[in-house]
């Protein structure tokens, strides 16, 4: 398949053989605006004016709207969305809430890079209905190839991009009509004279799908662009949409920006904050200089730039300044602009359960971190980003009151990360007095950030690339997802669905189905009580007419089951038996996986998510977000919380939903998971506390859940904790194992039971002395130390061990000490 550069240009070529067919020529026409093509970059644009220039920056080589805006109504940040969703409104256009900016929904992608990725896959690929077919979006999106231009050109890692969508089928679909109402958003809702706009003739391509588009510009800066979304990309070629698309997006930041006619678009997005943190660090921007470097600044745009020095030679040599002078004068304020930028996007992403980490979209966000405070280094600033982010929080309160709701949060991670900064610093030190600075290249500066997170500004000396950051995000741009073990694919001819009836009662073990078709040792039925291995869930233990049943899984929409010795033919009924027991105990330790998560979100806080699950018959695994890792006693808090919803006895509803009615209902809490295919979801409620989309076998009443013990607590990896609980006749077995286990301790330290984490702490003190320090002491314990609550945990936690390996432990250390 083609990639969306090519696909786009390929596309644009084929548009241009007949552009009647794919762009509003009418609307335009009737508008009074007139086609012409580029003198520089050879485009189609329409004007009312006579200009031979298209209007982007790339050909003008300024935009010049700073100081001197053609909008009538001078519109602040806020209002920008406000006046934008009053006019949109009149037009018909319904006001949606902002979806995540982390796309847990959405299997192609980590992070919402746009408002229409709010709704790919399924309701742009027509698979799932919107709940309404003309929509406004305030959608808050995040791309990290940006990051270099950040404080330079205007550009951002995070933004609000407002977004016009409709999903209609052809007849409805009218690319004129759809001009005519930005044209009227223009005109009437930005205050915008038709001789200050020109459009644009140009192509779009994005997730699989693309279509022909309208740009519009004003005085150099685009504002939007309409996407007329209608085809879907193939292996071979391409299809129409079974739903047409309008993909309309305009930057809140640039509506803004050339509403006000301000020095910079930072300064008309979070003109509070760039106050603040000039007052707090005690910086004055030269607002001269700006106003000289703003108009050119786009040439610098290192996406778009063919030779990047070339152009800061071109900037300064207009500003008559050598390109070292201006680089150096730009800097500091570039990076006061940076740190507003970074701690805004940081604070949206936070909010919505990203964590930084070294891997996947989390390194992303680690790296705007350290870059933030690499500048305050660098600059020696007194500044913190807790308090930045509570600025953009307060500012932003009217159109995202929730970013105000979990800021404690956001605290405790900076903290965390500050605490990593440092340590890298002070390794950093030690690292560069053995490097030879000369020879450092781009791939060494990139590979001591990646593996060591040594960013380029601590090196004094080196040359750092334009677009190093850009390149760093390219290395783990790509999400790490874990799959299921893939059966290989039986051909079972043309079979409809199986109908699954474990969904209506986990209780269900016993069931009677025909036999639709056999190959070889492999069944296939019209419907089955037989839970197939699905979300981290293992499958059922049973019999189907006599036989036993060694394994089930699902293949597309058929569940397959695998026979011993099979003694029924094509075509029969036969009835099927489940292993209660195992059954009971898989929907324990499914149901209490939701219970822990809840919980731990309780305790923890909201940035909690599930990022892995797997329930088995001996115990359960429940892998959460999380910053740091768990102490014992968080661990116990969370274990409490659990217990306590199960006394509650809340019942549990397992019911289907449309997914936009899920995701309205609901929220988008619901993909706890990962994303989850089709057009129907199945919600599992456990009301007040915890929804979520699942497929798993479920218990009717928190109270069936009996008891849950968390038995371990560690950090997998950064930002994920696993948590290994069991529930149950499992957790009853578990308690059973840990008193023997401290009978055991009780008879081999010779002591009470309230005596023994005492005892093993004198143990572990004792043994440091003599086996690992060689130091000659009485070998004697005689502790009486008296100790009541959670012997084992406590006992685990003086011999450092874990609690499964204290008894090995204290019989290791009793041998090497011949006690």
């Amino acid at each position: 398949m083609l990639s969306d550069k090519e696909m786009k240009k390929k596309f644009l070529l084929l548009a241009q053989k007949n552009p009647q067919k794919h762009y509003p020529f009418d609307a335009l026409k009737k508008l009074d605006f007139e086609r012409k093509k580029c003198k520089k970059c050879k485009k189609f644009f329409w004007t009312t004016t006579e200009r031979e220039i298209c209007g982007d920056v790339s050909c003008t080589e300024s935009i010049d709207f700073i100081g001197n805006s053609p909008v009538k109504k001078k519109l602040d940040y806020i209002e920008s969305w406000k006046k934008f969703a009053r006019v949109f409104k009149k037009l018909n256009y319904e006001e949606i809430k902002r979806y995540p900016s982390v796309a847990r929904w959405n299997p192609t992608a980590e992070f919402t890079i746009a408002s229409i990725a709010a709704f790919q896959p399924y309701i742009v690929s027509g698979e799932v209905k919107p709940l309404t077919d003309k929509l406004v979006i305030p959608q808050f999106c995040l791309r990290f190839s940006d990051v270099d231009n950040v404080g330079i050109t205007g550009h951002m890692v995070g933004f609000i991009m407002q977004g016009q969508h409709t999903f209609v089928p052809v007849e409805k679909y009218d690319t004129n009509n759809y001009l005519n109402e930005i044209y009227t958003w223009l005109d009437k809702g930005l205050g915008l004279p038709k001789n200050e706009i020109t459009f644009h003739e140009d192509a779009w391509a994005g997730g699989g799908n693309f279509g022909p588009c309208i740009e519009f510009f004003s005085r150099g800066l685009e504002i939007g662009n309409q996407v007329y979304m209608q085809y879907e990309q193939k292996k071979q070629g391409y299809k129409e949409l079974k739903v047409k698309v309008l993909d309309m997006g305009q930057g809140q930041e640039r509506v803004a920006w050339l509403s006000q006619g301000t020095n910079t678009i930072y300064d008309a997005t979070f003109p509070t904050v760039i106050k603040k943190l000039s007052k707090q660090i005690g910086f004055k921007i030269d607002k001269d200089l700006q106003n000289q470097f703003l108009p050119y600044s786009s040439l610098l745009n290192i996406d778009e730039a063919v030779d990047i020095e070339k152009n800061w030679r071109l900037v300064a040599k207009k500003m008559n300044l050598n390109v070292k002078e201006l680089r150096k004068e730009i800097a500091p304020t570039a990076a006061l602009y940076s740190i507003a930028e970074h701690s805004r996007a940081l604070l949206v992403a936070l909010n919505d359960g990203a964590l930084p980490s070294n891997t996947g979209g989390g390194y992303n966000l680690r790296m705007l971190i350290r870059r933030s405070l690499g500048f305050i280094d660098k600059y020696n600033w007194d500044v913190d980003l807790n308090d930045v982010c509570k600025w953009h929080a307060d500012y932003l309160k009217p159109i995202f009151p929730e970013l105000s709701k979990d800021l404690d949060s956001v605290q405790k991670i900076f903290e965390i990360e500050k605490k990593k900064h440092k340590k890298t610093k002070e390794s950093t030190k030690r690292l560069v007095a053995n490097l030879d600075l000369k020879k450092l290249k781009e791939k060494d500066l990139l590979k001591l950030y990646d593996s060591k997170g040594i960013n380029p500004e601590m090196i004094p000396g080196v040359k750092i690339p334009d677009d190093f950051y850009a390149k760093v995000s390219e290395l783990h741009e790509k999400k790490a997802v874990q799959k299921a073990e893939v059966k290989n694919e039986v051909n079972f001819g043309s079979l409809t669905d199986t109908k699954a009836l474990y969904y209506d009662d986990y209780s269900k073990v016993k069931f009677k189905g025909q036999v639709l078709k056999i190959v070889k040792d492999l069944v296939v039925l019209d419907k089955t009580a037989f839970y197939p291995s699905s979300g981290g869930q293992v499958h059922d233990f049973g019999s189907l007419g006599g036989s036993e049943v060694l394994d089930i899984w699902k293949q597309g929409s058929l569940i397959v089951h695998k026979v011993k010795d099979l003694s029924f033919k094509k075509g029969e009924v036969i009835e099927g038996l489940i292993d209660r027991e195992r059954r009971l105990q898989l929907s324990q330790h499914h149901t209490a996986a939701h219970i822990v998560n809840a919980a731990a979100r309780k305790v923890l806080g909201r940035h909690i998510n599930q990022a892995g699950a797997y329930k088995d018959v001996e115990k359960g695994r429940l892998d959460i977000t999380h910053y740091d890792s768990l102490s014992q006693n968080e661990v116990r808090k969370i274990e409490d919380e659990a217990n306590i919803i199960i006394k509650k006895e809340i019942d549990i509803e397992s019911k289907f939903y449309p997914r936009s009615e899920a995701e309205k209902k609901f929220g988008m809490e619901i993909y706890q998971g990962g994303a989850v295919p089709g057009r129907m979801l199945r919600i599992v409620n456990i009301k007040g506390v915890d929804v979520e989309a699942c497929g798993g076998t479920h218990l009717k009443n928190t109270k069936d859940v009996e008891k849950i013990k968390i038995i371990k607590s560690s950090k997998i990896q950064d930002g994920v904790v696993r948590l290994v609980f069991v529930a149950g006749k499992a957790a009853m077995k578990e308690e059973e194992s840990k008193g023997e286990v401290v009978e055991e301790l009780m008879k081999l330290l010779d002591c009470r039971r309230e005596e023994v984490p005492g005892r093993c702490s004198e143990l572990f003190s004792l043994w440091k002395k003599v086996v690992k320090k060689k130091k000659d002491v009485e070998k004697k314990l005689v502790s009486d130390e008296k100790f009541k609550g959670e012997i084992l945990l406590e006992s685990s936690k003086r011999l450092k061990t874990q609690p499964e390996h204290v008894v090995k432990t204290v019989k290791r250390f009793m041998k090497e000490l011949r006690i």
